[in-house]
């Protein structure tokens, strides 16, 4: 209910001005469309004559469009311990790659048990050694760091962007590579 003596009215086939608020109502109610109120804040507050079920459902549209592509992204964990060999190493890489290829963040961590907590060291080098393969898709969020009884560092995913650049880059400087070579064939002919 609008409670204020005058408003501003604007809309569809009306022109913009200041009307009492019953006057409002009565052309509302003439064009079978609701009176709804904008902006309260503004002096007068603005009102628009509108079908109000129509606005509320492309309103809950819109916003229903915006969730969808908006993509949510995720966490995904990657567990080690001190003594993981070379193949699971490799195995884990690829994980890890493909994860934040697809735009999720990589919590990777060293876990150690009973008397395994005397090699912290040989965790630390495992993770540094993860973050340096992973250099090139993720970008480490810090060092490693002690819980409790796990070591663990987060990767977040490098911009999309800049790798799409960079290959354009590559494609271009290959292309001017190829334009000499047609270019000495024509001379030779």
């Amino acid at each position: 209910m609008i409670k204020v003596p005058e408003v501003r009215l604007v809309g569809e086939n009306i022109e913009p001005g200041i009307f009492s608020t019953q006057e409002a109502f009565r052309l509302a109610q003439s064009m079978q469309l609701d009176l709804v109120e904008i902006s309260p804040g503004a002096n007068p507050p603005v009102c628009r004559i509108i079908d109000y079920n129509k606005f509320l459902y492309e309103e809950k549209k819109k916003k229903k469009e915006i969730k969808a592509k908006s993509k949510t992204s995720e966490v995904k964990e990657i567990r080690f311990t001190p003594n993981t060999d070379d193949h699971d190493f490799e195995f884990k890489v690829k994980h890890a790659e493909k994860f934040l290829k697809e735009g999720d963040k990589v919590k990777a961590h060293v876990q150690f048990k009973g008397r395994a907590i005397m090699f912290k060291e040989r965790g630390e080098l495992l993770l540094l050694k993860f973050a340096d393969r992973l250099k090139d898709v993720g970008a480490l969020e810090g060092l490693p760091k002690m819980e409790g009884k796990r070591m663990l560092v987060m990767f977040a995913p490098k911009a999309q962007q800049k790798k799409k650049s960079s290959e354009l880059g590559k494609l271009v400087s290959s292309e001017k590579a190829d334009k000499p070579e047609k270019a000495e064939t024509k001379e030779s002919e």
